[in-house]
């Protein structure tokens, strides 16, 4: 079982991860895995001596390519339960993001295979218990 939260804040060395939910041009933009028939919202883990915020924008620039962008936080979310990036199942945390990109590079340069670029939500994801919730949490919050 999959339980996410939200939460305004918690302490900054809790964060692990970025999630940042994108548009450009008022569409969503979607990350498909080399390793995956599925998309995923852009994110990932924070590096040692990272801002969290220095984080989503690196996550963002390498899984969609953006080059011009603003990004914003939204709030932080956890998620308890076992899953592809938590074998404990103990509560991870995460700030998630929102970013309105501008331009973007020509190619990729890491594991990401393609840059889905689309009017409406896609159906497969790569997390299908988390990733639609912290859209429908940004919606809530007014960010989409």
């Amino acid at each position: 079982m999959i339980q996410v939260n939200f939460y305004e804040q918690v302490a900054d060395e809790l964060l692990k991860f970025a999630v940042i939910i994108s548009k450009t041009n008022g569409k969503w933009v979607f990350c498909k895995h080399k390793e995956r028939n599925t998309y995923e919202v852009p994110g990932g883990h924070r590096e040692e001596n990272e801002t969290i915020l220095e984080t989503a924008k690196r996550e963002l620039k390498e899984e969609t390519g953006a080059l011009d962008f603003s990004v914003s936080p939204i709030c932080v979310y956890s998620v308890t339960g076992k899953n592809k990036v938590n074998e404990t199942g103990e509560e991870t945390y995460g700030m998630l993001f929102f970013a309105d990109i501008k331009t973007f590079e020509n190619e990729l340069h890491s594991e990401i295979e393609k840059v889905l670029i689309t009017d409406t939500l896609v159906e497969n994801w790569t997390y299908p218990l988390i990733q639609p919730k912290l859209i429908e949490e940004a919606r809530q919050r007014g960010f989409i």
